[in-house]
C-alpha cells in the first residue's frame, strides 16, 4: 500500500520525538549509572573485590533497574506482546553492553596498568559511553519495538464506502448468526 504525504510526518516532527526519547532514555540510564557507580565503589572499596568482578556485580543490578525504567516508563507505549522475547533480548543486548564496558576496563587495568581506583572510574566512564551509545540503538531497535502504525483505508468514493460498509455488514451480521446457531444446537444437544 502506497503511503501519502500527508500520512508520514515530518522529518522535524520525527527528529522532536526522537529527541525526547534520547532525553528519557539519558534520564533512565543516568540513574542506572549511578546505581552502578555506587555499587562498583562500594564493592572494589568496602568489599575488596576486584575491579572486574565488581564490575560485573555493579552492571547487573544496574541492568535490572534500567529495565523497570525503560520497560514501564520510556518505552511504556511499546509492544509488550512477547515480555518473555523483550527480556530474552534486553538480557542479551545489556550482557553485550557489559562486556563492552568490562573490556574497556580490563584492557585499562591489565594491558595498560592503570590500576588505580581513579583509574578504574575513568575507563568505567569511557566503557559504559560505548555501551551505552550500543545500548540505545539495540533497545530502541530491537528490544522495545514500536507497535505498527493503523493502515488508513484509502476511499474511492462515498458509494464504494457504502457498499464495502453493507458488506462488512453483512458478513459481521452471518458470522453473529451463525454463533446463534452453534450456541442454540448446543443447548438443545444438552435438553435431549
Amino acid at each position: 500500500m502506497a503511503t501519502t504525504a500527508a500520512s508520514k510526518p515530518p522529518l522535524v516532527q520525527k527528529l522532536r520525538g526522537l529527541t525526547g526519547e534520547v532525553v528519557k532514555f539519558g534520564i533512565v540510564g543516568l540513574s542506572g549509572v549511578v546505581i552502578n557507580f555506587a555499587v562498583f565503589w562500594v564493592c572494589i572499596n568496602g568489599l575488596g573485590l576486584a575491579s572486574l568482578r565488581s564490575n560485573i556485580a555493579a552492571t547487573v543490578i544496574a541492568i535490572a533497574t534500567n529495565y523497570l525504567g525503560y520497560r514501564y516508563w520510556l518505552y511504556r507505549d511499546r509492544d509488550a506482546a512477547s515480555r518473555k522475547r523483550e527480556i530474552t533480548l534486553f538480557l542479551v543486548f545489556s550482557g553485550i553492553g557489559m562486556l563492552i564496558e568490562t573490556g574497556v576496563l580490563a584492557f585499562t587495568v591489565y594491558v595498560l596498568h592503570l590500576d588505580s581506583h581513579y583509574e578504574q572510574l575513568g575507563a568505567k566512564v569511557i566503557g559504559l559511553a560505548v555501551a551505552t551509545v550500543f545500548r540505545f540503538v539495540s533497545y530502541r531497535t530491537w528490544v522495545f519495538t514500536a507497535l505498527p502504525e493503523p493502515e488508513p483505508v484509502a476511499v474511492a468514493s462515498t458509494a464504494d464506502a457504502a457498499d464495502a460498509t453493507d458488506a462488512t455488514d453483512g458478513r459481521e451480521l452471518a458470522a453473529q448468526a451463525e454463533l446463534m446457531l452453534v450456541t442454540e444446537q448446543i443447548r438443545y444437544a444438552k435438553a435431549e
